[in-house]
This record gives C-alpha cells, sequence and structure tokens, in this order.
C-alpha cells in the first residue's frame, strides 16, 4: 500500500513525516504522561525497547495530523498523505526494505524480532485516517468498531512482543483494549469538543436528554453526570471482562499486561472522584491509586 501518493505529493508528505519522527526519544520520556503500562520502567530492557517502539509509532500515527495543523496546513488531503507515506513504511519493512521514518526503522527491529503481523500496524494508521472523516459516532457499536481499529490493534502487538499472542488471549486483549480507549475518551470529552469531535454516541446523549451545547458548560449538569456514569460504567464492565488475561500470562507479561487493566481502573476511578463532571476538568488517576490497582490486578491474575 503507498496510498497512491506521488512525485510533490510524496516529497511533502515526508517532508512532514520526518521531523516528528526525529523526536522519538522525547516522546518515549513522556509516556509515563498517558495511560502507558504502569509496570514499563521495571521491565526487562528488551521488552520494553520493544513496547517503546510501539509506543512511539502509536504515537507519531497520532501526531501527524497535528503537525500538519501546526504548520497552517489543516488540509485533511495534506493529513491522509502524511499517514499515506506512514502506510508505506509499514509495506517496506513486510517487503523486507528500509523505511525512511527513524521511528519506524525501530519498530522494524520489532516486528522481525517479535514476529508481528501487519495488520495492527495498518489498523492503527486507518483508524486515524477514519479521524479525518469522522466527528460523531451515531451508535455505541460504531464507536466500538473504530476502537477495534484505534485501540485493540495496540493489545495485540503488546501480546506479540511477550509471544503470547493466541486467538483467546488476543479475545480479552481486545476487551481490555476498548475500555481504555472508552476510559481515555471520557477523560477528555471536553478537549475532544474543543477539537471538533465527540465521541459519546448520540443515541446514548438523546437517552440522557443531553445535547452538544451541554457539553460545551464550564461544568456538567445533572443530565451529563448521569450519561458519563453510565459510560464509565460500560467501560468498567469490559475492563473486568477482559481482565482474567492476567492470570493467563506470566512473568514480565504478567506485569505489563496487569499495568494496562491498572491504568484503566485508576482511570475510571478519577472520573468517579470527581463526581462524573468531565467538563470542569479532566480527571487524572493519583500515583497511590495506580500502584493500587497494579497490585490488585497483579494479584488477581494469579
Amino acid at each position: 500500500m503507498t496510498g497512491g501518493s506521488t512525485g510533490t505529493d510524496r516529497t511533502d508528505a515526508r517532508e512532514h513525516v520526518r521531523p516528528a519522527a526525529t523526536r522519538a526519544e522525547d516522546v518515549a520520556a513522556n509516556a509515563s504522561g498517558e495511560n502507558f503500562p504502569v509496570a514499563l520502567r521495571v521491565l526487562p530492557r528488551a521488552r520494553r525497547r520493544h513496547l517503546t517502539a510501539l509506543y512511539c509509532f502509536a504515537r507519531l500515527t497520532d501526531d501527524l495530523g497535528d503537525e500538519a495543523r501546526e504548520t497552517g496546513q489543516a488540509d485533511a488531503d495534506l493529513r491522509l498523505r502524511l499517514l499515506d507515506e506512514l502506510a508505506a513504511d509499514v509495506d517496506r519493512i513486510y517487503a523486507g526494505g528500509t523505511p525512511e521514518s527513524p521511528v519506524m526503522r525501530t519498530m522494524a527491529d520489532t516486528v522481525r524480532e517479535c514476529d508481528v503481523p501487519a495488520q495492527p500496524l495498518l489498523d492503527l494508521i486507518q483508524a486515524n485516517r477514519q479521524d479525518q472523516r469522522v466527528t460523531r459516532y451515531r451508535t455505541f457499536a460504531e464507536l466500538a468498531r473504530y476502537c477495534e481499529l484505534s485501540a485493540n490493534p495496540v493489545g495485540q502487538i503488546v501480546l506479540y512482543i511477550f509471544g503470547a499472542a493466541t486467538p483467546e488471549r488476543v479475545k480479552l486483549s481486545d476487551s481490555i483494549c476498548t475500555a481504555l480507549q472508552l476510559a481515555e475518551h471520557w477523560q477528555d470529552v471536553a478537549e475532544d469538543l474543543g477539537q471538533g469531535r465527540i465521541y459519546l454516541p448520540a443515541e446514548v446523549l438523546e437517552r440522557y436528554g443531553c445535547t452538544e451545547a451541554d457539553l460545551a458548560e464550564p461544568s456538567a449538569g445533572p443530565a451529563v453526570r448521569k450519561l458519563m456514569r453510565f459510560e464509565v460504567d460500560r467501560a468498567a464492565g469490559l475492563l473486568d471482562d477482559g481482565a482474567p488475561l492476567v492470570g493467563t500470562l506470566r512473568g514480565a507479561a504478567r506485569l505489563a499486561v496487569a499495568g494496562y487493566v491498572a491504568g484503566g481502573r485508576a482511570a475510571l476511578a478519577a472520573i468517579r472522584g470527581q463526581r462524573y463532571d468531565v467538563l470542569a476538568r479532566t480527571a487524572r488517576p493519583r500515583k497511590p491509586r495506580l500502584a493500587a490497582e497494579l497490585v490488585t490486578a497483579y494479584l488477581r491474575g494469579r
């Protein structure tokens, strides 16, 4: 897949891809600020290197559209060309070539050493293509299908990194990752709205009598809080459905996946802690809660 970009268009795209790609070390340094595995720092170096490569790839994919906007070129076609160029780098990996982006050259080592298939990488890129076209979701089913592209591939690649990918584990991982994506969306309702996006399904907004104007208020009213309680509980249920994955793993893999589960539970707890008001400020979990959730997730897995 090359996305059909040729000539000047491909050159322009590369000029945007390369600056973002050279910041891989800065991206990795900021990993602790997001819903990244709580246990990352204590994992063996080899696993940590591969997980960091995955994180940098995911961040680069997300950042390409933002970089185009920062340069004053808020053109959807340009953002799509940037993603096409990234997909072309994925193709180069599986064709035995050398990717152009430094981030993708690092990711190529992970692909080869861990036998990672191409589809999860391409799905993550496709999710970001969808972000250029879709800013609203009518039903939860539509949103869940988006999570299948934007979140679930990350967990699948993590399982390959640990040599633990099986159909049964992938199914459990998909439930965890969808929950993590939802948790992130529910933390960032106000921020997403400011960027013109609403991930809360329209059918749920209607069910609770909420409008887009209600989401633009400085703080959440009773209807929005009730809606958010419903969505937080739904995400928590998905997280619980996938949590048995921890118990199927051993060693560093168990610790890493327990870290994902802990991060999701702590994020949802933070939303509950501010009484579901996701508009006044972003709900961020505190480190003691993260640590406690990590211990709980790890021990329950046993």
